[in-house]
């Protein structure tokens, strides 16, 4: 059985093991939970996170060194930012719209409405823009900030192109850490069924697939919205000539690991293998996007951030008058961006949406417990997302043949595929 194989097998032994604990054996969950299946998945995160920063502060490290000319990254970040800005706009309307036409929290009876009691502040979003520059480029890596990295990959970039030939030895530094990455992510790989097993099993037991019941319409409308996003970038693939049949396949030890684990920032490094070895993404452009739409490009967040705001507008019988729609689109746009590829982030940085919006902040606990349940179709999605955006870079930025001093040549690394 190849990788994808075992991680589906074990998602499915996971839910069923999950689902007998929580329906047969309730007074076991507890310590099970506790005492193996946490602690397995949580450390399972943590190792997959060990290997993304150096992984993609390298990756990011050798594609701007391929991209010749400070200019030439500028027309980069310029076109994946709008390619970002319209697909997100899209998926927006999308989880709006079918939050108003399926009206999940209309009539919603059997659960606990919390009263309102508190209201919170926004973020300053000026604060958060000159957040995004590092004080110190070592401190970005300790934190595992994305965004601080992209910026200081980017600087770094700019200045081995201006350095030349005295820059060879870090960017050979840079290749040797991009290769050892590899080759210890292989090694993770190898208990990625253990810990999605772990990961989902916790969840079914803990959570319920009662809950499910419960939300049925609101469950239901983030899958719709979640499908009809899909389909779109379909649409888009076919219209690209991309092979969207090839994409998928490729992609699909990405998508059973984003789904077990609800963490974009974690299948991040099975992405670039799968992208670039699998479906044949050329490595500047894949290095180069697929970080920056990890940091940035949340499709799932976006219809999450709408669908949830309007639900609980639903819930308190709030109107929803143009304004406060307005209110709640571009609020959910903005946050969008700035949402962390980790498992539940979402629902901590939607109280931004809610607060300018003046909805209530209670309502999160409403759709707390059932997120874990859905994060793994919304990571899905950004995965798709985020990879059909670097297909449209590299339709938009066809290969050209460049010449590259020999002094600043690196070598293309190639990844074996892992198998079991």
């Amino acid at each position: 059985m190849n990788l994808s194989s075992l991680i589906l097998t074990a998602l499915a032994i996971g839910i069923a093991f999950g689902t007998v604990l929580n329906t047969t054996f309730p007074l076991a969950i507890e310590p099970l939970d506790r005492y193996l299946l946490a602690p397995v998945g949580e450390g399972f995160l943590r190792i997959i996170q060990f290997v993304v920063v150096p992984l993609i502060f390298s990756s990011l490290i050798l594609g701007v060194n391929k991209i010749q000319g400070t200019g030439q990254v500028g027309r980069y970040v310029l076109k994946l930012m709008t390619c970002y800005v319209m697909t997100s706009l899209i998926s927006l309307c999308i989880g709006m719209t079918v939050a108003v036409i399926l009206q999940p929290g209309a009539g919603m009876t059997g659960l606990e409405i919390p009263d309102v009691t508190r209201t919170v502040a926004a973020p300053d979003s000026i604060k958060w823009l000159v957040n995004l520059i590092p004080i110190n480029p070592l401190g970005a890596l300790s934190d595992g900030n994305l965004l601080q990295i992209i910026f200081s990959a980017a600087l770094f970039g700019a200045g081995i192109q201006l350095a030349q030939a005295e820059a060879m030895p870090f960017v050979e530094l840079m290749e040797s850490i991009y290769v050892i990455s590899e080759k210890v992510l292989s090694i993770i790989l190898y208990v990625a069924p253990v810990g999605v097993f772990a990961l989902i099993s916790s969840t079914i037991a803990t959570q319920g697939l009662g809950l499910i019941v419960r939300l049925s319409w609101y469950v239901l409308g983030l899958w719709l919205s979640t499908i009809i996003m899909i389909l779109f970038y379909v649409v888009v693939l076919i219209g690209l000539k991309a092979e969207p049949a090839k994409f998928f396949s490729s992609l699909k030890p990405s998508f059973f690991l984003g789904f077990g684990t609800a963490s974009s920032n974690a299948v991040l490094p099975m992405v670039l293998q799968n992208m670039q070895e699998g479906y044949g993404l050329r490595s500047e452009i894949a290095s180069f996007a697929l970080p920056l739409g990890t940091a940035l490009k949340r499709d799932g967040a976006t219809i999450l951030q709408g669908f949830n705001a309007i639900f609980i507008a639903q819930i308190y019988h709030i109107p929803l008058t143009p304004s406060l729609l307005f209110t709640i689109g571009l609020s959910s746009f903005l946050v969008s961006f700035s949402t962390p590829g980790v498992p539940g982030s979402a629902l901590i940085t939607m109280t931004t949406v809610l607060s300018a919006a003046g909805l209530p902040l209670e309502g999160i606990a409403i759709v707390a417990g059932i997120d874990r349940l859905t994060d793994g179709f919304k990571t899905v999605l950004n995965v798709i997302g985020n990879s059909s955006n670097a297909i449209l870079l590299s339709r938009w930025e066809p290969a050209q043949p460049v010449e590259i001093a020999p002094d600043l040549a690196v070598a293309p690394v190639r990844v074996p595929e892992v198998r079991h």
